[in-house]
This record gives C-alpha cells, sequence and structure tokens, in this order.
C-alpha cells in the first residue's frame, strides 16, 4: 500500500505507464502507478505471439461487446474487444504498428476547441517518445522522427515477401510509396510503406519496457501495485467544488485498500475502464447511474458516449510463396512451441533422445531460428506479421484526413486462432478448414479498414460492482455511410490484389460458403456491392482502436480536466475527440507525454525535458 503520494495514476499501459515513468523523473515527487494486471510475461516479448497474448486472462481483460449492425457471423454474436491487463496495456498485446494518424486529425482536433492540440502541437510530443533506427525499407521523413526516445521504432528483419508484393502492388495501383508517419501524408491519393513497428532489436517495445522496466520501476519515489484494480475515485467536496483525493482498489486478496493523492489522480485506463471508473465514482449520466444504485455526483451525461472503433472485413487468399505458414511460424518460436499435444515433438523434452532423425533436424532448425531472433533481433517472430499499410481518401467525405487504410496480414492463422481471438467458428467460414487453415496452407489476410467510421457506440455501467464487466455497445455500421465507405475500401483492396497477381502466384478470394450461396458467387467472381456489405455485417473485426468516450469538450477540457471535479484528469485514447486515421498506439503514446508536461507544468515538477510551447 502506498499510503498517500502526490499523484496517483490508474492503469499501467500505453499513456499511464509514460505518465508514471515521466513525472516520477523528479525525485520529490512521489507517484503512485496502479494496475490490475503484473510483469509482462516472457513471452510478450516475442512480437508474433500476438494471439496467445489476446486469450490469456492473465494478460486479457477478456471483454466482448455487442457488435450493432455486425458480427453476425461471430460467436454469440459478440465482438471481441482484447485489452491489455498487465503493464504496458494494450501496448504489450497490440499488433504493434507505430501509425500516428494524418496530421489533418490533429488539426480538427484543435479547430474543434481542443486547444493545444494541433499537429504542430503534439509533433514534439511524438518525437519525444520515438527511438526510431531508420532502414532503408523505410521511406522516412527524418525531421518529423525522433531518433533517441525510449519507446523502440523499427522494420522488421527481414522483410518478408508478401509485405514488401503488398507495397509494391498499392504503388502499382496508384498509391504512392510514403512515410506515413511524416509530416505530409499526401493528398487523396495517400501513402503506402511498410510498418513502422514498436520493436527495439526484434522484440516487442511496449510502455512498460520502454518507459518503467529497469530504472525508472526501481526509483524509490515510484510505487507500482500491481494485481491491484481500481474500484473507484474518491471524492471529496460539495456538489460544484468536488475534488478527487485518492483511489480505491481491490487486490489480488480481495482486500480493499486506499492510497491518497495529494495533487491529483489521473485515469490511464483505456477508452473502457476509464469512462467505467468514472461512473464508478459518480460521475456519468444521472438516469443511468441512479438506475443501478450508484449514486450520482456530477451529472456528466458525455462520459461513455461517442464511442469509436476502426472495423476490418479480411480478405482471405491462397498465396504460396507470398504466406507465411503456421508450421514455419512454429519452428520460428522454436522447440518448445511444436511440443505435443499441438505439435509433433513430444511433450517432456526429456524423451527428445529417441526422436527420429527427421524430427531431430526440426528440433535443431527451430533452436537455430530461435537463437538468431534472440541473439540478432531478426527472424519470422521478430514483428505480428501485421507487415504494411497504405492510407487514402475514398471521396466519399472527410476530407481533412485519409478515410480509408488497408493493411496486410502475411499468415491466414488456425483454426484454434480464428475460433479464440476471431470469434468464428472455421467450419462455417471456409469449405474446408483442414485444407485453408492447414498447418502448411500459405494464405494473405488484406484488410480492408475505413478509419473515419460515423458510427457511435457506447460503454455503460452493467453494474453497481465495480469488478463487473461493463456493457459495451460498440454500434457498427449503424450508420450508412460506414457501410459505403466499407465497400469502397474493399474494391480498392481488392484492386492491389489484383496488382500482386500479375507478379505472384495469389489465388481468389475465399467467400464463406453461406454467403457465397446467398448471393450466387462462385469463386474467382468480382463480389457484388452486396455481398461485400453482407461480409461486413457477418465477419468484420475490431482493429483493438476504442476512443473517445471521455472526449476533450465533452468529459474533459483541452487539458485534460475532468469537467466539475477538481484534481481529477484522463488521459488515454479516451479523450481523443475522433479517432485517428490509422492505428491509435502512438497517438495514446502522445497523450501520455503530453498529459506529464501538462501535470509538471502546473505543478512545478522537475521533468528532465520539456518540449512543448
Amino acid at each position: 500500500m502506498a499510503g498517500s503520494v502526490d499523484f496517483v495514476v490508474v492503469g499501467g499501459g500505453s499513456a499511464g505507464a509514460v505518465i508514471a515513468s515521466r513525472l516520477s523523473e523528479d525525485p520529490d515527487v512521489r507517484v503512485a502507478l496502479i494496475e490490475a494486471g503484473d510483469r509482462p510475461p516472457a513471452v510478450e516479448l516475442v512480437p508474433a505471439a500476438c494471439p496467445v497474448l489476446q486469450a490469456d486472462p492473465e494478460t486479457d481483460w477478456m471483454l466482448t461487446a455487442d457488435a450493432g449492425a455486425c458480427g453476425k457471423g461471430l460467436r454469440g454474436g459478440r465482438m471481441m474487444v482484447p485489452r491489455g491487463r498487465m503493464l504496458g496495456g494494450s501496448s504489450g498485446i497490440n499488433y504493434m504498428a507505430y501509425v500516428r494518424g494524418h496530421p489533418g486529425d490533429f488539426d480538427a482536433w484543435a479547430a474543434g476547441g481542443a486547444d493545444g492540440w494541433s499537429f504542430a502541437e503534439v509533433l514534439p510530443y511524438f518525437r519525444k517518445s520515438e527511438g526510431l533506427v531508420p532502414s532503408e525499407a523505410l521511406p522516412l521523413d527524418l525531421p518529423a522522427h525522433g531518433t533517441e526516445g525510449p519507446l523502440g521504432v523499427s522494420v522488421r528483419s527481414p522483410v518478408l515477401p508478401g509485405a514488401q508484393a503488398f507495397v509494391e502492388a498499392a504503388v502499382a495501383a496508384g498509391i504512392p510509396l510514403g512515410d506515413y508517419n511524416g509530416r505530409d501524408r499526401g493528398g487523396p491519393a495517400g501513402v503506402v510503406s511498410l510498418f513502422q513497428t514498436t520493436t527495439k532489436q526484434g522484440r516487442r517495445s511496449s510502455t512498460y519496457h520502454a518507459f518503467l522496466e529497469g530504472e525508472a520501476e526501481q526509483r524509490p519515489n515510484l510505487t507500482v501495485i500491481t494485481h491491484a484494480q481500481a474500484t473507484r475515485v474518491l471524492l471529496s467536496g460539495e456538489p460544484g467544488a468536488l475534488r478527487a483525493t485518492g483511489v480505491e482498489y481491490v487486490t489480488a486478496a480481495g482486500t480493499t485498500e486506499v492510497v491518497d493523492a495529494a495533487r491529483e489522480v489521473v485515469l490511464s485506463a483505456g477508452a473502457v475502464g476509464s469512462p467505467q471508473l468514472l461512473m464508478l465514482s459518480g460521475v456519468g449520466p444521472r438516469g443511468q447511474l441512479e438506475s443501478l444504485g450508484v449514486r450520482c455526483l456530477v451529472d456528466a451525461p458525455e462520459v461513455g458516449r461517442h464511442l469509436k472503433d476502426h472495423l476490418q472485413v479480411g480478405l482471405m487468399h491462397p498465396a504460396p510463396g507470398l504466406g507465411v505458414s503456421m508450421a514455419g511460424v512454429g519452428v520460428a518460436l522454436g522447440p518448445d512451441a511444436l511440443r505435443a499435444p499441438a505439435g509433433p515433438l513430444p511433450a517432456d523434452p526429456a524423451d527428445d533422445a529417441s526422436l527420429p532423425p527427421e524430427l531431430q533436424e526440426l528440433k535443431a532448425e527451430a533452436e537455430r531460428q530461435l537463437t538468431e531472433w534472440s541473439t540478432t533481433g531478426s527472424g519470422l517472430v521478430s514483428s505480428s506479421l501485421y507487415d504494411a499499410g497504405a492510407w487514402f481518401s475514398t471521396g466519399l467525405g472527410d476530407e481533412h484526413t485519409h478515410d480509408a487504410q488497408i493493411a496486410v496480414f502475411v499468415c491466414g492463422y488456425s483454426v484454434d486462432i480464428w475460433d479464440s481471438c476471431l470469434h468464428v467458428d472455421a467450419a462455417e467460414y471456409f469449405d474446408d478448414p483442414a485444407v485453408d487453415l492447414s498447418p502448411t496452407a500459405e494464405n494473405l489476410f488484406v484488410l480492408a479498414n475505413p478509419v473515419q467510421p460515423h458510427s457511435e457506440g457506447e460503454v455503460r455501467l452493467a453494474s453497481a460492482d465495480p469488478l463487473a464487466a461493463p456493457d459495451i455497445r460498440m454500434n457498427y455500421l449503424t450508420d450508412p455511410h460506414d457501410v459505403a465507405v466499407m465497400t469502397a475500401v474493399v474494391r480498392r483492396a481488392l484492386d492491389v490484389v489484383d496488382r500482386m497477381r500479375r507478379e505472384h502466384e495469389v489465388g481468389d478470394l475465399l467467400v464463406p460458403r453461406r454467403l457465397a450461396e446467398t448471393h450466387g458467387h462462385t469463386r474467382g467472381d468480382v463480389p457484388s456491392d452486396e455481398l461485400i456489405a453482407d461480409l461486413a455485417r457477418h465477419y468484420s473485426f475490431t482493429v483493438y482502436h476504442l476512443t473517445s468516450t471521455c472526449r476533450i469538450g465533452s468529459v474533459v477540457d483541452p487539458r485534460l480536466r475532468v469537467l466539475g471535479v477538481g484534481g481529477l484528469r484522463v488521459a488515454d485514447a479516451s479523450v481523443m475527440p475522433n479517432v485517428v486515421s490509422g492505428n491509435t498506439n502512438a497517438a495514446t503514446i502522445m497523450i501520455g507525454e503530453k498529459a506529464a508536461e501538462l501535470l509538471a507544468r502546473e505543478h512545478g515538477v522537475g521533468l528532465r525535458e520539456f518540449v512543448g510551447a
């Protein structure tokens, strides 16, 4: 138990780890960081191990959501909502694409009233975090990047043929090669590149590894409290003069503890956790709270509303020579990944002495590849296999930014991963899962992803019980605009695949049997608009980019202070006025950097470096 400190940060994830680390740079400032999970397991460092982390309650909150107008083909009609439950948070379970967003995203925030959040004003915070390792494989606007920051950013090694083929095909389809994190992401034609990823020497660079691990977590003025689930913010004073004084949390042993905050409480629990904690603390929509028996201290109807997320349709194509097989991934992960019951090696390594020659060779190759990765950072497992992306405008609106993203995942995964991570019964989706998803199958998953959704969801309390999961309502595709954009993005993605076919062996789109029959689609046909829309309503998936549930202007002011409560801020993806046009982790880390500096300036905290005006 930390007792009393200056600042309490709730959530040690993408923003919270940054804030706790930066504030504790001043030895005279006492900081407590509360995290529901623990330090990440060793496998978290392996970039290709994402699916394992997203199906483990030790590292993932294992939430699901009402999918709205989609999810019809998902198990139970529920969308998965992976959220990291460990130090590093979702930066420890994500697919590591380092994407800032279009400069116009931030300029639109500022134009809408978020003073201080224009692209020119946030760029210094992106640069402060970033420790980019330049590569000839990446077109870079170097002045826009940082190379000395703690967050590892690099391109995978080696570059995989499927990712390179995607980039070349996108260029042939009219999307220019460029730096998507540069100061100019191009006009409507957009930009394509291999992904810049949050990796360092082939290992995941989560915010735990970048900002806390080592020196920072050993500081005597930083108390890191793990296995501690925050249950409410303690508020004192009369209505109109409320102030946050501390945080209540439950330990792994089930005891309730309190840590007091002499200066401020900062919620960095994410787009689900932060609004949930506000509502549990009595800050939220009065009618909703009182209906559950929660006393409303601040009637804040916008808390939990305006939920935005990116939704993608995966376009699966057989691609011999371009795709990566699950058998290949297994070998690259080392001998332990090949052990029974799932693999060919015996469960007990002691039995390896009697292996037949072919399995001895397999084990030796697995040891070689794992050693190569662990010593050089190079190898198949040095990325999540989500390795390249393109951004452009469909011409259907949102002219301030790009409204479309296409990415390539150079593996089709296995039946087990389709079930556990995607919530899809492979027997319903594929003609023959044993063939289409066999261990040796080489597939490409091209992901069509509108990135300026108009549909909005909501996070609500399901119960006054602070340990109960919240009620997440995504409302995907409820705005017809999003269906039109999705159709346009899928068409463009299929055009890129057609360009790939001119140089490589890429098979026909694998359309789920039931949908093909409904729409009279025969393999090799060009899918109709109706089929594409139906595919989206049945088999589109979250891109794990939930934002905007405590947005600037509705729940917090531009300095991230909660409206109606003193000494309380929110700093995470929930404060984004609108979702950025791309993967959200980089922008969330930036929010953490900017929040730390806002707090430091107001309270006279001595950061090692200030970069804002």
